[in-house]
């Protein structure tokens, strides 16, 4: 079950393919009238099902079907009869007819070319009553009655092919009423399409039959199946010459399912009306005749050119619609095409422009930038970091490249130079493409405030703390936020890398996705799936993934990534082929673990999994986590340094031995302050001899008094701070969001970061000295004059090289060691990228990620 959903290839399109050496999956077939949409999200699992019931069989009359379907009609299940596709009962039911007697057929042309086939199978002499173009094709009913004088059967379509022409159903059941010895067969073969099309297979007559056809309107032709709804006695009579087994139990199973989704079914018709009129809009602009059809297809008439000349010319760009010269009533002027997506109804168009008026200045098309976007198994996976090696390699081959993620769940954050708010990852990749971060690239970020609720930031400012159901609400209006900024980046851009976000497999969330498959389709962007096999499981989670995704997102998927392997790689073979076999999708490559990248984490998964113990480096700085830590990459500079340790605190006895103790940011300063207390940490903290330096919120919990009069993050519970040092604050709904160029005061050394805080921050009394001030004269940081304790509201204040290496002297000079007075270690990220860049290029297959791109 890969690409379409057990698809079936007609003649027309197989000749085609032949005729130009390639397979039908190459060629763009509007000569198939299938749901644009795909097949419904449940075929998959439906299928699977029942391929796993071993011992299963189908009912061979198909009774539960029958039963779903008669009441949804309301009428009984004897009223109804299924069949191996409708065609089996449509060639059924004329040799019905010729058993009652009946020896002739009225067929309206131009119609299906089976219905004459059926009736010359049954022995049925038929008679053509010729519809006008100059009627749009309607019915002619009074040339109908006309025919009647002797029993006939007549056969309609509702709506009729090619032309798609509705017809009134009263008018259907008065003349059935009236002509009780002709028989009515009615194909509704395409009458799912119509909004609100009063269906016959409800009114039972003893001269009327109704076709229902669903492989076309749910896109499974492949498993053929239909329905036939009559008299009891008619319906027995069409079962009788049907074989036992005719409908297989894949079929029954969708078909109960099918006819019960009255959401997909709504969906279908909303999108083909709005297709529909588009196409026929753009071709009537070349000049075309446009039968204003009701179904998923379009009747057209060329101006001067013949049908079998248009479709020799779009095929050569591997193109086939339907050429209608062989239905009776229509001249070598016809064709039909089927409504498609709206990216391929545009390709249709250009085409025929170009063959109708190769001359005329037409619509520029928008050449979209070459995309190509990193999703996940799972979070934490580490498309972060590999969309950062994609950046960076384009920037080495000389492109224009830009990185895009639509939504960050992260509360580690940067601020750009403009003041706005955006994840660190993304600021990372900026950096791979040696660009400044704009928070296009990051337009909603996320910070978690609690366990249902975040703060909502769109394009760097905040619009408001949001629960999960309130951000599930607000999602829709800020899609053309989003895309609006994906646009503007990508216009400036050669290359654009997009990063989805936790799994594109998280089947409660797709319904309202903003930044995995949804995005990928409005960039154009083929998908990569990363896997982290040093989880476990990822060739199970790259099938499980790809089975839970609708048609339309699996055709997205282009390639699989392993990443962080240990080990040797010929060990994967198997797997690798047992995957592409499965769900017939390549690996482009297997990237190694990577030890000591020097590269900041993509989210806190990794920072909470990281093991707490005594190392043996001659310093050790514990940082102590809390459950809603913030910007914990304000550490990573730290874990470079050759005489340091850095530890997670996690219980009071990891504080044990610390030479200093960092109270990292936090996104929820009051329920974090809870929890300190609760688990004994602030204890450990008050008792401990460390020095102790709290950054952001972790410099508000040093204070003596945090208020929050406005409820901006406690909720009306007080604060208990530590009382370390004599401050007070008062959060604020406004936000200090900035870059800031510092001076740390006791050592007059220059640090560069960024602000990002809620409170105000205000001495007590004179026991606090400031210890750090901005460029413009504000002080962002205080001390006690002991140096024992001190914080600041600088994010990044460790990663300037000689402060970081001074205050880790001051350390060692307490501890009695010597200091090593020089820079030890440079926080250098440009080449860390460079070498993360070296890895993944020689481990991924990076021609064939290129032709993706086109």
């Amino acid at each position: 079950m890969t690409g379409g959903a057990l698809p079936v290839h007609g003649g027309n399109i197989i000749a085609a393919a032949r005729a130009l050496g390639c397979g039908p999956e190459e060629i763009l077939d509007f000569s198939a009238n299938i749901n644009p949409l795909g097949p419904p999200p449940w075929l998959r699992p439906v299928v699977a099902r029942v391929l796993s019931a071993a011992g299963h069989y189908p009912e061979p009359r198909a009774d539960a079907l029958r039963r779903v379907a008669a009441e949804r009609l309301g009428i009984g299940p004897e009223n109804v009869v299924a069949g191996n596709g409708s065609s089996e009962l449509l060639y059924a039911l004329p040799r019905v007819c010729r058993s009652m007697g009946i020896r002739r057929a009225v067929l309206p042309v131009p119609c299906y070319g089976d219905y004459d086939r059926a009736c010359a199978v049954a022995d049925l002499v038929c008679e053509r009553l010729t519809l006008r173009p100059e009627t749009d094709f309607c019915l002619d009913w009074a040339g109908v009655e006309a025919l009647l004088a002797d029993p006939a059967l007549v056969i309609l379509g509702q709506p009729s092919n090619p032309a798609g022409v509705l017809l009134e159903p009263a008018r259907i059941l008065d003349m059935a009423d009236r002509h009780p010895a002709s028989f009515f067969l009615v194909d509704e073969a395409f009458a799912d399409f119509v909004p609100g099309l009063s269906r016959l297979g409800g009114h039972i007559r003893s001269n009327l039959f109704v076709l229902h056809s669903l492989t076309k309107f749910f896109a499974i032709p492949g498993l053929r199946l239909g329905l036939g709804y009559g008299a009891a006695e008619v319906c027995a009579a069409v079962g009788r010459l049907l074989p036992d087994w005719s409908v297989n139990a894949l079929a029954q199973a969708v078909g109960e399912e099918a006819l019960r989704d009255a959401d997909y079914a709504a969906r279908t018709m909303e999108a083909v009306a709005e297709l529909r009129d588009r196409l026929s809009a753009d071709l009537a602009e070349l000049g075309l005749t446009v039968f204003s059809g009701s179904a998923n297809y379009l009747l057209c008439r060329s101006p001067g050119q013949d049908a079998s000349d248009v479709q020799a010319k779009l095929l050569s760009r591997r193109i086939l619609i339907r050429n209608c010269v062989n239905y009776a009533g229509l001249d070598a002027g016809y064709f039909r095409v089927a409504v498609r997506s709206a990216e391929e109804n545009g390709r249709l168009a250009e085409a025929l422009a170009e063959v109708f008026v190769p001359g005329r200045l037409r619509r520029k098309a928008v050449r979209r930038t070459p995309a190509i976007m990193l999703q996940g198994l799972s979070s934490n996976a580490g498309k972060s970091v590999l969309t950062a090696a994609l950046c960076r390699i384009f920037l080495q081959d000389g492109l224009s490249v830009a990185p895009f993620k639509a939504q960050n769940m992260s509360l580690n954050s940067f601020v750009t130079q403009g003041g706005g708010e955006m994840g660190r990852a993304q600021v990372l990749q900026a950096q791979a493409c040696r660009l400044e971060p704009d928070v296009r690239m990051n337009p909603v970020l996320l910070k978690p405030n609690s366990e249902t609720g975040s703060q909502v930031i769109v394009l760097g400012r905040p619009v408001g703390n949001m629960s999960v159901g309130e951000y599930i609400r607000f999602k829709p209006s800020i899609f053309e936020t989003i895309t609006a900024a994906y646009d503007e980046l990508a216009a400036a851009s050669q290359v654009m890398v997009l990063e989805g976000a936790g799994s594109p497999a998280e089947v409660n969330l797709k319904s309202h996705d903003v930044v995995n498959m949804r995005m990928a389709r409005h960039a154009g962007a083929r998908v990569l799936l990363a896997g982290d096999i040093d989880r476990g499981g990822v060739f199970a989670s790259f099938v499980g993934t790809m089975e839970v995704m609708e048609e339309w997102e699996r055709a997205m998927v282009a390639g699989f990534i392993v990443n962080r392997f240990r080990g040797k790689r010929e060990l994967l073979g198997d797997a690798v082929d047992y995957v592409r076999r499965f769900t017939g999708v390549e690996t482009f490559g297997v990237v190694p673990y990577l030890h000591d990248l020097g590269l900041p984490e993509e989210d806190s998964v990794s920072f909470k999994e990281a093991r707490t113990g005594c190392g043996k480096a001659e310093l050790t700085i514990v940082a102590v986590d809390l459950p809603h830590i913030s910007n914990f990459t304000d550490l990573d500079a730290l874990r470079m340094e050759p005489d340091v340790h850095v530890r997670i605190a996690r219980a009071p006895q990891d504080l044990e031995g610390a030479d200093a103790v960092i109270l990292p940011g936090s996104r929820n300063v009051f329920t974090d302050l809870e929890y300190l207390w609760s688990s004994g940490l602030a204890q450990a903290v008050l008792a401990s001899s460390a020095e102790v330096i709290g950054v952001c919120g972790g410099l508000q919990m040093l204070g003596e008094r945090i208020d929050d009069p406005q409820g901006v993050e406690s909720g009306g519970r007080s604060a208990r701070p530590l009382g370390l040092l004599p401050v007070a604050t008062e959060m604020a709904i406004d936000k200090v969001l900035c870059q800031a160029d510092c001076v740390f005061l006791p050592t007059g050394e220059g640090v560069r970061g960024y602000e990002i805080h809620h409170g105000r921050t205000r001495v007590l009394d004179g026991a606090a000295h400031a210890v750090m001030s901005r460029a413009d004269g504000a002080v962002i940081g205080w001390g006690r004059k002991d140096g024992m304790v001190w914080g600041t509201y600088l994010h990044g204040v460790f990663d300037a090289d000689a402060f970081r290496r001074s205050f880790l002297d001051r350390l060692r000079l307490r501890k009695g060691l010597a200091p090593l007075r020089s820079v030890q270690a440079v926080y250098d990220l440009e080449a860390a990228l460079d070498r993360l860049a070296g890895v993944v290029r020689e481990n991924l297959d990076m021609e064939r990620i290129y032709r993706l791109l086109g």
